[in-house]
């Protein structure tokens, strides 16, 4: 077992809590088609990114904000398959409330949506695209969560599993433990990761800590 002092959790929400892949499939590879992108392409792109910087990259003459609320507008009504990760709902329960924060590229409405789908605890802390100017890979983010925490961005675990999240994790001065649930080992690793681990199943609080400030790994492959 690996211990990792800390005074909050930063958790990106697709792909760490929730399980959205297929809607998000769904709605990006669509959204492809009808602009003649490659879906696989654009649905990876996509992934960890706020969607308007991927219609901005993909569609730089289009109306970017037209299409992102078609996007979000989309991404909104699908929420069938959408459901808590393995081990998410045990751990967030464990957590104080007031040590732990989601960090998402989704829009505040499309998080609240994909929280509720999946029956997830409602989170007091929540920063969203919608709340920042930068976007991951941007630090903005996962800086702005730490501040809700009111701890150092250095004294928080982001937990992430998308190489855009790592970056911005990892920029912000945080240390980043990444989930292989949607890229592989070797794109984790080069986004910078201090830990990968399979899912929130291999991680539980030291009971000996009131505070979320003890977490434990019980295996480290990196």
């Amino acid at each position: 077992m690996i211990g990792i002092h800390c005074r909050g959790v930063l958790f990106d929400l697709d792909g760490v809590l929730v399980d959205s892949t297929p809607a998000v499939a769904r709605v990006w590879a669509g959204w492809a088609r009808e602009h003649r992108f490659d879906p696989d392409d654009v649905v990876k792109k996509a992934h960890g990114r706020p969607s308007i910087a991927t219609i901005r990259e993909l569609l730089p003459h289009a109306n970017h904000a037209a299409e992102d609320r078609e996007v979000e507008r989309r991404e909104i009504a699908d929420v069938e398959g959408v459901i808590p990760l393995p081990g998410a709902m045990k751990f967030l329960q464990a957590l104080p409330p007031q040590h732990w924060a989601i960090v998402t590229s989704c829009t505040r409405p499309l998080a609240g949506v994909r929280i509720g789908a999946a029956g997830l605890p409602k989170p007091r802390h929540l920063i969203t695209s919608s709340d920042v100017k930068h976007g991951k890979p941007d630090p903005e983010p996962y800086l702005r969560g730490a501040q809700l925490l009111g701890v150092p961005a250095s004294d928080c675990i982001v937990i992430e599993d998308a190489p855009a999240g790592i970056r911005a994790g990892k920029a912000a001065g945080a240390r980043v433990l990444a989930l292989r649930t949607t890229a592989t080992d070797t794109e984790l690793q080069q986004a910078g990761s201090d830990w990968i681990v399979d899912d929130l199943t291999e991680l539980f609080l030291d009971p000996s800590s009131a505070s979320a400030e003890f977490l434990l790994i019980r295996r480290r492959t990196v």
